[in-house]
């Protein structure tokens, strides 16, 4: 779930809903993306979005089920250069101890010291985009053997 917008507001009207907001970087709207069933058209958005940043090192909010696919996307965007690291949260704002903020802030610093490529930041740890996946079993993400 994605709770935080960085320089946006309105991202607490959707606490406990699984939402995320989306800010088009040609306009200052919100666009509000379910993030449990992203669809390919909010994929090639956020691809885009990336690919039209001026700055060079991206944190993605992202719902958990889809987040390594949209990381694969950006992935073969070939956006030479930025350092794009992609992060969600585990357990739902609503259940009063989520660890997005932790994830949050982990992805923040993983941004900052890695070098460029399409990374997951997950429980405080870096995951190249290829070398993870989602275990629903064990509610975490893991390296991929």
């Amino acid at each position: 779930d994605s709770r935080v917008i960085l320089d946006g507001s309105g991202a607490e009207s959707l606490l406990g809903q699984g939402d995320m907001l989306f800010k088009p970087v040609e306009t200052s709207r919100m666009q509000r993306v379910q993030g449990a069933f992203v669809v390919e058209e909010e994929v090639a958005m956020v691809v885009e979005q990336c690919r039209q940043s001026e700055v060079d090192r991206i944190v993605v909010t992202h719902g958990t089920d889809t987040l390594v696919e949209t990381a694969r996307a950006i992935a073969a965007a070939n956006l030479a250069g930025k350092t794009v690291v992609l992060t969600g949260a585990m357990i739902p704002y609503a259940f009063g101890s989520s660890d997005g903020l932790f994830n949050l802030g982990s992805a923040l610093s993983f941004a900052q010291v890695l070098p460029p490529g399409v990374y997951v930041a997950m429980n405080g740890q870096h995951f190249r985009w290829d070398e993870v996946r989602k275990n629903r079993d064990t509610a975490t993400f893991e390296r991929i053997p």
